[in-house]
């Protein structure tokens, strides 16, 4: 071999002891091998104390202690929170004052009404967009934008109008509703539109004017909300990019107005990591006070844990 290219002589390497080393993992932190017959508050506590094991505890930890201290818990979510059948554990949650306010995107009130109309929602966008079916059934249409016109009249922002229009009109499967259980419960549902992302915005009797000041009336019912955020929780469920960036202008509006908004908890739920929540949701609005967390996973297997977790601390 030549002299120019010599293996690294290793012999000179400077050690120290295992013992004197700050180490990330220790064995208390691990998880406890789950008995037959347990309980599930028994379950999360023998989950390891490490990344989102730990994560989860400290959010139930954080909305438990919120509701205890009167503190409101915000659920933001997207529509696909609605199409993997969460809604009965919201309701539930509603019901039981854990949540105190909703928001949704613009679909959230699509799939909702569908579900409390029909049972079911959800098209196959690929087997419809083809032949230009895709987002023209009939009735989502004529209902909602029904409902928007409720608005004209009154001082109801979107997801009140729509909730009080699925009550007024009996629909068979209200109880499934997010919308109805804000409006029978007195609990604000706001509801964010994008103009051009649902598919009622393609029906001729849409009304833009309508809806737009609905929503921005909803938007301002969201900042109420988010101005009182000190010591609560806010939840962003399964919203990339719409309701991260409402979340974002609503903190900004409060902290203009002079609201105290810096210890808060903030939690992003979705199945992968994506830029704005974590950066308008868990990193922004916690840098001078509270504390932010990302839970991976599926909607429909998280949020029921969550929620569950929560109730048997609050034992209700």
């Amino acid at each position: 071999m030549s002299s120019d290219h010599q293996p690294l002589d290793l012999s000179g390497i400077r050690t120290y002891a295992l013992n004197t080393r700050a180490s990330k993992v220790s064995g208390t932190d691990s998880a406890r091998p789950w008995q037959p017959g347990g309980s599930l508050a028994g379950f999360i506590d023998k989950l390891p104390g490490i990344l989102a094991g730990r994560d989860l505890r400290a959010v139930i930890q954080a909305i438990v202690k919120a509701r205890q201290d009167g503190r409101p818990v915000i659920l933001g979510m997207g529509a696909h929170v609605i199409k993997v059948g969460l809604n009965p554990v919201v309701v539930d949650l509603m019901q039981r004052g854990i949540i105190t306010g909703v928001a949704l995107n613009g679909a959230g009130i699509i799939h909702d009404f569908e579900l409390a109309f029909a049972g079911q929602t959800s098209e196959e966008v690929g087997d419809s967009l083809g032949d230009g079916t895709f987002g023209m059934a009939r009735e989502t249409c004529d209902f909602l934008c029904r409902a928007v016109q409720r608005t004209a009249t009154s001082d109801l922002g979107l997801g009140r109008a729509v909730g009080q229009h699925i009550i007024d009109r009996k629909l068979p499967h209200a109880d499934q509703s997010i919308l109805a259980a804000g409006a029978r419960l007195i609990i604000p549902v706001t509801v964010h539109v994008a103009i051009g992302t649902d598919i009622i915005h393609m029906h001729p009797q849409f009304d833009a004017a309508l809806t737009g000041a609905a929503s921005h009336r909803d938007f301002r019912l969201f900042a109420a909300q988010v101005a009182q955020l000190q010591g609560g929780v806010y939840l962003n469920v399964g919203s990339a990019v719409l309701m991260p960036e409402v979340f974002l202008k609503a903190i900004s509006v409060a902290r203009n107005l002079g609201h105290t908004v810096n210890q808060l908890t903030t939690v992003n739920m979705d199945f992968m990591r994506h830029y704005r929540p974590l950066t308008n949701v868990v990193g922004r609005p916690t840098a001078d006070g509270g504390a932010g967390y990302n839970l991976v996973g599926h909607h429909e297997i998280m949020l029921p844990l969550l929620a569950a977790g929560v109730k048997e601390e609050l034992e209700i």
